[in-house]
């Protein structure tokens, strides 16, 4: 059974979360070699792509699958293992596990049953591509993939319209383009930055508009997914000398709903939202006319 130096045991065998290569397979580190020898089974995203790795590593753990579909089935079976006294590490077919991947089911079924927990930090996406990206910013929002669904996809960036944090997505090659027309349609053509095929050997990282990008996308059929950072919109000092004024302001200098205007004026000016939001129908109603 794997060693466990750090965490004091609390029930059965150890889980270990185990993160590995996003492509090159020399990014794995010493720590998470050992322990993927020493367990006595991994769960694995794709036991066919993690047996590249092992191979690889000379490694002849057995695997068990961990996929998605049958993640609330087979996270009850390991569990049971785990509470046995079996040690297992959990990997996903790149990077650190349970981020966008399968995983947070069994992480949160096994705590709940006094499993021993320890993540074994190493490569990630996000984090890569962030590093690359030059964002002087230390604020951002990981929202995985997008909605599929063109309608879901559209609410999800209307909504994140007037967040002030840099916003990171992956993606898949097949909807690159499509996320970034939404992007440019309902965001603007704001700086941007990619990183597709991260540690590979084609790696491909691109800055600049959400034009640029978009027409890049366009041109070639890439391979390889995508971590995509929108950045914010650039933020202007709203200006006026009274309510009338600065809702005047928001309304002409902003993409802000007349909910959103009402309820940050309201606040800033320590004034009822009822009262702010009665004036805001009228100057955005003497807009429409």
């Amino acid at each position: 059974m794997a060693s466990n130096t750090q965490n004091t045991q609390t029930a059965g065998g150890v889980l270990y979360i185990a993160a590995t290569p996003i492509g090159n397979l020399e990014d794995i580190t010493l720590r998470c070699l050992r322990i993927l020898q020493e367990v006595d089974l991994i769960a694995a995203e794709d036991t066919r792509h993690t047996r590249k790795l092992l191979t690889h590593y000379t490694i002849h753990t057995p695997l068990i699958s961990y996929y998605r579909e049958k993640e609330a089935e087979r996270s009850t079976e390991l569990v049971r293992r785990l509470l046995k006294g079996e040690s297992i590490a959990l990997v996903s077919d790149a990077g650190t596990p349970a981020i966008s991947d399968p995983g947070a089911v069994l992480v949160r079924k096994a705590r709940e049953a006094g499993i021993t927990i320890v993540p074994l930090p190493g490569p990630s996406a996000l984090i890569t591509a962030l590093s690359a990206a030059g964002i002087t910013d230390p604020s951002f929002l990981f929202l995985g993939f997008a909605p599929s669904k063109k309608s879901q996809r559209r609410t999800l960036l209307t909504s994140l319209c007037n967040n002030s944090s840099s916003l990171i997505f992956y993606e898949s090659p097949r909807r690159i383009k499509s996320l970034l027309t939404d992007i440019f349609n309902i965001m603007g053509d704001r700086q941007a930055f990619w990183g597709r095929e991260l540690t590979k050997t084609y790696e491909d990282l691109q800055q600049g508009p959400v034009s640029s990008l978009l027409q890049q996308a366009s041109q070639h059929t890439s391979k390889g997914e995508f971590v995509l950072i929108i950045e914010p919109a650039e933020q202007l000092q709203a200006e006026g000398e009274n309510l009338l004024d600065l809702l005047c302001w928001y309304r002409d200098n902003t993409s802000m709903s007349l909910k959103d205007v009402s309820r940050k004026l309201a606040s800033d000016l320590a004034l009822s939202r009822s009262k702010v939001y009665q004036e805001a129908l009228e100057i955005y109603k003497n807009k429409q006319h």
